[in-house]
């Protein structure tokens, strides 16, 4: 009969310190000038140096990726490497700068990548001290360890994607719930003689919240040189949310052909609060049928349990 070995702790730990420093050695070969290839902008630098008379204060302050603050400045080259050839393989840029607009993330989708990266990093970390931590108690399985480690890294780096879904439908939901005040505000300025642009104007510098910033981009753009025809199409490309979509094709039409505004934004806002009542009368229903789950396999089998136990002991008395 054959026996397993338990892993000591002295090899445990001998195999984590010589992880650590096979890692650095990695490190430190690659970054070496001969190793590195040196890029067009890098060689083209020096020459022009001279010419950039750009202050160091006007620069745009670069994207935070991490917490470490100086190792970050250490492993950023490398990260961006990665994350560039990682770019390369990836077919949904066009649809990921989608969703980062749609969850207003000022982020490019090479930098949201290298945070999906850095949170895979964390949650393989993470894996690998609890597989150290069981090796040093006796537990180990090889099979079992890269398992983890490795399903911690991909479920890290899915787990980002899916918070950022989770960021665009509440957003989404915040801004269908603004969507009916909002409409009969710009309806009320529109009433009032207001073109299109003011009525947007004016209720951008009277509400807050999600709806009325997405409209101070469109003011914004429009007041850069954009048709306003054009922002708000734009805006529309980057929702789903249908009753926005409408808002803003009624809106279009409006200003293209001069048709009355005010009436079909009120019937807008009218029909976002009927969609929001009947979508609460549906989900309460659906919680009332679900409260019929622990009522008939929790209360009720207690409710009959105590009214016929004293029965039950009766009769055992009396036998």
């Amino acid at each position: 009969m054959t026996t397993v070995a338990a892993i000591t702790p002295v090899p445990a730990a001998a195999m984590l310190c010589g992880a650590l420093l096979g890692a650095g050695l990695w490190l430190l070969l690659v970054r070496l000038p001969f190793m590195r290839s040196v890029s067009f902008v890098e060689r083209i630098e020096p020459q022009l140096r001279s010419q950039n008379l750009e202050s160091r204060l006007l620069r745009a302050e670069e994207h935070i990726l991490t917490p470490f603050g100086p190792l970050e400045r250490i492993l950023r080259p490398l990260i961006r490497e990665a994350t560039a050839k990682l770019a390369r393989f990836n077919l949904g840029s066009a649809a990921l700068s989608r969703r980062l607009a749609q969850a207003r993330i000022d982020k490019s989708p090479l930098d949201f990548r290298a945070q999906q990266l850095f949170w895979a990093l964390c949650a393989f970390i993470a894996a690998v001290s609890v597989i150290v931590v069981a090796a040093l108690a006796g537990r180990f399985s090889p099979v079992l360890a890269v398992a983890i480690s490795v399903g911690s890294g991909i479920g890290g780096f899915l787990f980002r994607d899916y918070w950022l879904g989770v960021q665009i439908r509440r957003r989404e939901e915040r801004m269908l719930a603004e969507f009916p005040s909002l409409a009969e505000m710009i309806a009320l300025a529109v009433g009032a003689g207001e073109s299109a642009t003011g009525a947007l104007d004016r209720v951008c510098r009277t509400a807050k919240g999600e709806l009325s910033k997405e409209f101070s981009s469109v003011l914004a753009e429009t007041r850069a040189g954009k048709p306003l025809v054009e922002a708000l199409q734009e805006f529309s490309a980057r929702t789903d949310l249908g009753p926005l979509i409408r808002f803003v094709d009624g809106i279009i039409v409006a200003v293209e052909r001069g048709t009355p505004l005010a009436e079909v934004l009120r019937a807008q806002a009218q029909d976002v609060r009927d969609t929001a009542k009947r979508e609460l009368m549906e989900s309460a229903g659906k919680k009332e049928i679900a409260m019929m789950v622990p009522l008939v396999f929790g209360v009720l089998p207690l409710t009959v349990v105590f009214a016929v136990f004293p029965g039950i002991a009766a009769l055992s008395l009396n036998f």
